[in-house]
This record gives structure tokens, C-alpha cells and sequence, in this order.
């Protein structure tokens, strides 16, 4: 049977987060580049490379966590049709029946 496959929300909203503190980050340098000592500006570098570092990070587990969703959901709808061929039969006429009546419209 299809189970339900959970969602990384969490993984998400970080991501957005890391990226928003990014950007700030990043507006926040260029506003204050010119006022920066050195060590200051290294300090700021080293702040805003972590901060890319991790949101890259974050958008690698997102992506991979993306192809395992696929992957599982594909082998489910494997699974159906090969339990259910002439459900999915009639599901894809269906389908197309729909498809094909709104291009007629047009």
C-alpha cells in the first residue's frame, strides 16, 4: 500500500533563512565596505563565507532529499500500476478524454 511520504518543511524554511541572511549579509557589507578596517572586513568575509557555505549545504540535502521523494513516489505508482493495471488503464483514458475535450474547446 502507498504510504505517506513526510515532508522536510524544516529543511525548507532554513534554507530560506540561511539564504535571506545571505543577502543581508551581503547588503550589509557592500553599505559598509568602505568604513570597515581591515580586520573588520576580514572578520565580515569570513561571516558572509560560512553563511553561503552552510546555505549551499542546506540546498544539497534539500535537493537530495527532493530525488529520494521522487524516487519513492515513483516506485509507488510502479507498485499501483502493477497491482492495478486496469485501474491505471482506465485512470490514463480518463485523463486523456479530459485533455483531449480542452484542446477541443479551443
Amino acid at each position: 500500500m502507498m504510504e505517506k511520504i513526510p515532508t522536510q518543511s524544516g529543511a525548507r524554511d532554513q534554507l530560506l533563512s540561511d539564504l535571506k541572511t545571505v543577502i543581508q549579509d551581503a547588503e550589509a557589507w557592500l553599505r559598509h565596505s568602505g568604513h570597515l578596517t581591515g580586520e573588520e572586513f576580514k572578520a565580515a568575509k569570513v561571516k558572509f563565507e560560512r553563511t553561503l557555505v552552510k546555505a549551499k549545504e542546506d540546498i544539497i540535502r534539500l535537493e537530495e532529499a527532493a530525488v529520494e521523494k521522487a524516487k519513492v513516489a515513483a516506485k509507488a505508482t510502479d507498485e499501483y500500476v502493477k497491482e492495478n493495471p486496469w485501474k491505471a488503464v482506465g485512470l490514463g483514458t480518463a485523463v486523456g478524454v479530459v485533455i483531449g475535450m480542452l484542446i477541443a474547446r479551443k
